[in-house]
């Protein structure tokens, strides 16, 4: 019993005559942590006899309850000190002029998608949202990909195991759209996208829009005044368009989307088609009866062309010199 009572006088000592937070807290790990001197004393009591253990048991806790109050005065009398001192010391100068907060802008990437979608919403189309970790299914089989295709090497493709990857299109959505709604159907979706390159034009992520619509007595020509609508309206000019015949595995027939550039250059803005009967008959949807048309087009590729942006990294660089200049 005196051994407690003269550890709990040193150490009440030694609280009040700690001069910061850091010290205090020593204290308490040297005194009350798992390995602590007090701490220690209260596992010996296993050893002892009941009614010793039960009398210094108590004493024990009692001194322990002291501790503890006295550490909780001294941290908030050391708290209340620090901030009093760093009020005496700091010095302010109320006749200097305000700080100007900048405001933030939206990234030039999320400006191009939300104005695509607005022109698309306008026309009838809904704003869903897809799974940027997929399964094979989705982003491959239900959109007419075998297995042998060259998307689904490990060189194109981000892969978690035999089944799970990073998806590589924002068509994988198609099918789970398809079989939740009965048609007529009109979606489209944004949204990121994994690719295993990386240049001036190309990056392991980046951005796509698709868009489905699945309607009766749908056709090419259907396709074709909406992007070129889309198009003319995007770049805010009468620009000249063609449809280039391509392949998709996911649409028959299928066609790329080209541009006139300025030096009179054809480019490549967009992808198109039909969408294949295999993949509507895949969505639980009669081709004989229904048509539709899926487009794809990436963020990145019509944002550059529209700003006249030469390297695509530049938008990941996160240069607020460079994205204060969108609005």
């Amino acid at each position: 019993m005196y051994q407690i009572e003269e550890l709990t006088t040193i150490i009440l000592e030694a609280i009040n005559k700690s001069d910061n937070i850091k010290n205090l807290e020593k204290i308490r790990i040297q005194y009350l942590g798992k390995k602590g001197i007090l701490t220690k004393k209260i596992q010996l009591l296993h050893s002892m006899p009941i009614n010793e253990r039960r009398i210094l048991g108590q004493l024990i806790n009692i001194s322990k309850k002291k501790i503890i109050i006295e550490l909780t005065n001294r941290k908030i009398f050391l708290e209340k000190e620090k901030t009093n001192d760093f009020l005496n010391n700091e010095k302010m100068d109320i006749t200097l002029p305000g700080r100007n907060t900048r405001c933030g802008k939206l990234h030039p990437i999320i400006q191009t998608i939300y104005e695509i979608e607005l022109f698309f919403n306008n026309l009838g189309f809904n704003i869903v949202n897809g799974l940027e970790i997929e399964n094979s299914y989705y982003n491959f089989d239900a959109l007419n990909i075998p297995e042998n295709h060259p998307a689904r090497t490990e060189h194109d493709t981000f892969w978690f195991d035999e089944h799970r990857l990073l998806r590589t299109q924002t068509s994988s959505i198609q099918n789970r759209i398809m079989k939740k709604y009965n048609p007529p159907l009109r979606f489209i979706t944004s949204g990121r996208v994994y690719r295993n390159d990386y240049d001036r034009t190309h990056t392991p992520m980046f951005h796509q829009i698709e868009g489905l619509m699945v309607e009766k007595n749908i056709s090419f020509a259907n396709l074709k005044w909406i992007l070129s609508s889309f198009l003319k309206l995007f770049f805010e000019k009468d620009i000249e368009i063609r449809f280039r015949p391509s392949y998709f595995p996911f649409t028959e027939p299928s066609a790329e989307v080209d541009i006139m550039r300025s030096d009179k250059k054809w480019l490549e803005v967009l992808g198109c088609g039909m969408v294949h009967p295999k993949v509507l008959k895949e969505g639980n949807i009669d081709s004989n009866l229904y048509s539709g048309i899926a487009f794809g087009m990436g963020v990145e590729r019509l944002t550059m062309l529209r700003y006249k942006i030469t390297d695509l990294r530049i938008f990941f660089e996160n240069d607020v010199r460079f994205l204060k200049q969108f609005h």
